[in-house]
């Protein structure tokens, strides 16, 4: 984050060391496996650092790569000593963890490590003398393992034809285990069993674990101080063994209303039992549950008045003490005037939500995401003064984000930023300068961003929500900036992404083009980046039959020759025909236009440019423009790729010689000169493209990278 103080050089240190890992840390073994340098030895505090942070890099540095063999470096605890360390995400694997099995590890949190399977389950048990926290939330197939080895493939994660469920681990040997957390595990693990050899466990998390009999729970009444069963199914015997767990000061049994249909409601008398046995209770989580009337007072005692010092929650009125949190979102009782909790998640207030978003962010984003929409959602209907506080409040936000370099500062909170700003975004009805300072941000976060984060982006709402914003704006009849950045943002995010193309296909993109285009025909930027976007999806050949109507094809065939933003609309008019094109003639599956007419239209238009245009465009990667050169079924799509190349060579060299050479250009650009079906002009073009990629200076080209 921009901020005056600099980073400390342990922050410095450990990032220059990280980025480097050859030359500083260790050397390469056989130029794949790293090993650590023979004459270092770091400690604890260095090492818990260099992997947490390493961790951090993969899941949010789109530049920064991750080394198959980092974990290598830390497997002899001679030299190296791991205790601390969080690791999440797809980026753990089985073999990460068994190279620092020699580690004395005294806290392990793995988050949603999915690709970590039971053979981990055997890797952890050379942790067991000496773990005292271990998190396994969210690792859904570390207790499967294949029941034929050899018989899948290594990716394979849950296929049922060759996995099966590991019943027979149990955390035996455990003896300093006191802090687990097992949520989100997947059914049919027997709980029980598996956690019957811990004696002293202190604080114990089995959200999503569904149990018909809890009783085991006793086991540790003496010593369990926190217990979370968010989504577990409660019945009247849960509470019953709940009660006697008289240690426990964080209690969490809540819910997601909307997971699944749930019978069992809260009455004053289960939460009178809460209050009366659980003497050391500080924190309680109820929310999302059912609660019946009787647990409030009276409205006519409410309208009465009750003095600060009382409580309008019936039960709660003997608490000795307030609560230092209760968690009551998506309760009846958060509306009530006086809660004993210092702090309380609800849905009354902005005060409420806000507390709820601070609570359920990490593991609960299906609460959390709720929890935002409706900070906006009272935003929007608080009185007037508040309204405005409001709207300010979110400009500013806006305003500040803008102060970032983006997408490189907002990594650390990429997700979190993108979720912010698309429920600001939700709303029909926007003030007009906040709703353009968020679409801006919105295109600059996934302008230059890889794949894996657009995609996730996509499934956060993205494309339904920009398409939402031009629909609205269609129906005003306004074509202003904030049309014109959804359409360009919509072309970032679908760049090499095919989910997200599908998506755009799927949610009425294509006629919203077509009535963008009968509504505004002279908005040239507009036209620029719609047809950008259907670039990207034509890119994709399995979404291109979507494209094959008489409608589009000649819609396409006629922006061939728009004069718009230069040549940027006919060029990719032709780029989303060339891709049509390279799927031969049996693949066109309209009468009208004909293939040969559009063809001919296409060299016309081709050979109307001009070879030293200057573009408004930014590849990343040549690889959709360089598979059209190796075919001859569509000679045109051939030549509209190298026609490209040689403008974007000739007209940036810097950037463009260097990425074509890279990614393996000048091969396919031979076999161009010597393929029989490719015409002279073409041949003639990719000869003077290789003869300028050729004369560009060795010194200014680093093609390593």
């Amino acid at each position: 984050m921009a901020s005056d103080t600099p980073e400390s050089l342990m922050t410095l240190c450990t990032d220059f060391c990280l980025r480097n890992l050859d030359g500083t840390l260790g050397y390469l073994l056989d130029k794949e496996t790293l090993r650590l340098h023979p004459d270092i030895f770091l400690p604890s505090e260095i090492c818990d650092r260099l992997v947490n942070e390493y961790v951090e890099l993969v899941n949010t540095a789109c530049t920064f790569e991750p080394h198959e063999s980092f974990f290598s470096l830390f497997s002899d605890p001679r030299s190296t000593r791991l205790t601390r360390i969080h690791l999440r995400e797809d980026l753990v694997q089985d073999q990460d963890l068994e190279a620092i099995r020699k580690q004395d590890l005294v806290e392990l949190y793995l988050t949603n490590c999915e690709k970590l399977s039971a053979k981990s389950l055997q890797t952890l048990r050379s942790f067991s003398h000496t773990l005292v926290s271990l998190s396994l939330f969210g690792c859904a197939n570390i207790f499967y393992e294949e029941e034929n080895p050899g018989g899948c493939e290594d990716e394979c994660l849950v296929n049922p034809t060759c996995q099966v469920l590991v019943k027979d681990f149990t955390f035996e040997g455990f003896s300093r285990l006191r802090f687990l957390n097992l949520g989100r595990m997947i059914d049919g693990v027997p709980v029980e069993s598996l956690l019957r050899p811990l004696n002293s466990l202190a604080a114990l998390d089995l959200s999503g674990i569904q149990t018909s009999d809890a009783a085991f729970l006793t086991q540790w009444k003496d010593s369990l101080v926190s217990l979370v069963l968010y989504n577990m199914d409660l019945s009247d015997d849960h509470i019953r063994v709940i009660v006697q767990l008289h240690k426990l000061r964080h209690l969490d049994i809540s819910r997601d209303r909307l997971s699944s249909y749930y019978k069992f409601k809260l009455t004053r008398k289960v939460l009178s039992l809460f209050v009366q046995k659980l003497g050391n209770l500080m924190s309680l989580d109820i929310s999302g549950h059912m609660i019946l009337e009787n647990c409030s007072i009276s409205k006519m005692d409410e309208e009465a008045g009750q003095t600060p010092s009382k409580s309008s929650i019936m039960p709660f009125r003997a608490l000795k003490r307030p609560l230092q949190f209760l968690g009551l979102f998506e309760t009846s009782l958060c509306r009530l005037t006086h809660i004993p909790a210092y702090k309380v998640s609800g849905d009354k207030n902005e005060e409420q939500v806000l507390n709820a978003i601070e609570a359920y962010t990490e593991h609960r984003p299906e609460i959390t995401s709720r929890a935002i929409n409706l900070l906006f959602d009272i935003a929007r209907i608080e009185r007037c003064n508040q309204l405005l506080r409001a709207l300010k409040v979110q400009r500013n936000c806006c305003l500040t984000l803008c102060n970032f370099s983006i997408p490189e500062e907002l990594e650390f909170q990429y997700r979190r930023v993108n979720e912010l700003l698309l429920s600001i975004l939700n709303p029909t009805r926007q003030d007009e300068s906040i709703q353009r300072i968020a679409v801006h941000l919105c295109n600059a976060l996934v302008c230059q961003v890889d794949n894996d984060h657009k995609e996730a982006v996509g499934k956060m709402g993205f494309v339904v929500t920009m398409l939402k914003l031009i629909q609205k704006k269609l129906l005003d009849k306004i074509c202003d900036q904030v049309m014109e950045f959804s359409w360009s943002a919509l072309w970032n995010i679908t760049d090499e992404t095919p989910d997200n193309c599908e998506m755009f296909l799927n949610f009425n993109g294509m006629k919203l083009f077509l009535d963008c285009l009968k509504e505004f025909p002279e908005k040239q930027e507009l036209h620029r980046n719609m047809l950008g976007l259907l670039g990207n999806v034509a890119e994709v050949k399995e979404l291109r039959p979507q494209l094959m109507t008489s409608q589009f094809i000649s819609v396409f065939s006629n922006l061939l020759e728009s004069k718009a933003d230069g040549i940027e609309v006919s060029y990719n008019a032709c780029g989303v025909l060339s891709h049509i094109m390279f799927d031969g003639p049996e693949a066109w599956g309209v009468c009208e236009p004909q293939r040969e007419e559009v063809e001919e239209r296409m060299w016309a238009a081709i050979q109307s440019w001009d070879i030293n245009s200057r573009r408004n465009i930014n590849y990343r990667s040549f690889e959709p423009i360089l598979r059209l050169l190796p075919q001859g079924i569509s000679p045109v799509s051939q030549h509209w790729a190298t026609w490209a190349l040689y403008n974007l060579v000739s007209v940036y060299p810097d950037k463009y010689c260097p990425l074509l050479v890279r990614e393996g250009g000048m091969p396919l650009l031979r076999d161009v000169i010597k393929m029989a079906t490719a015409r002279q002009e073409t041949k003639e073009m990719a000869r003077k493209v290789i003869e300028h990629c050729s004369n560009f200076k060795e010194e200014n080209m680093d093609t390593s990278r």
